[in-house]
């Protein structure tokens, strides 16, 4: 493909036409783009994250009358106090948190997300076998269930 200087490319009608058509493609994919990331982001920010074994506190502006649980099994939730939840990981997976106030309207209805938190972890892969470790501070082997 041969070199075409931008200017000489602008001199020529078509030429006009092909950047006009190049420049709005290139716009498209640009908006395109944003829009997608948009749409990751607020999924991301409709996923409440919570390590394996650790506590969130949820603050409300609203009294609390129920908290439900998807599964009892990966997360649980504690009533601290009137507007005050306590947000514990259990096993990993997902699974979802529904707080009710007073007149039984959902305050909160929020997808959970338990992860293991790797801040502190090392893997060692041996041929097939692999062991997690856990430095905080020294290395200990990670339990199985």
């Amino acid at each position: 493909m041969a070199f075409i200087s931008p200017l000489r490319l602008l001199s020529s009608k078509q030429g006009l036409d092909q950047a006009r058509r190049s420049g709005i493609l290139g716009v498209a994919t640009c908006l395109a783009g944003l829009l997608c990331t948009g749409a990751a982001m607020a999924q991301d920010a409709a996923l409440m994250n919570v390590y394996l074994n650790h506590a969130r506190v949820l603050k409300l502006d609203r009294s609390v009358s129920r908290v439900i649980i998807g599964s009892a099994e990966i997360a649980d939730a504690t009533v601290a106090d009137a507007q005050t939840i306590v947000l514990t990981g259990k096993s990993v997976g997902t699974t979802n948190i529904v707080i009710l106030d007073q007149n039984d309207n959902p305050i909160v209805d929020q997808r959970i997300l338990v992860s293991t938190d790797e801040g502190n972890t090392l893997r060692v892969y041996r041929s097939t076998a692999r062991a997690i470790l856990t430095c905080t501070p020294s290395c200990e082997e990670q339990t199985k269930k």
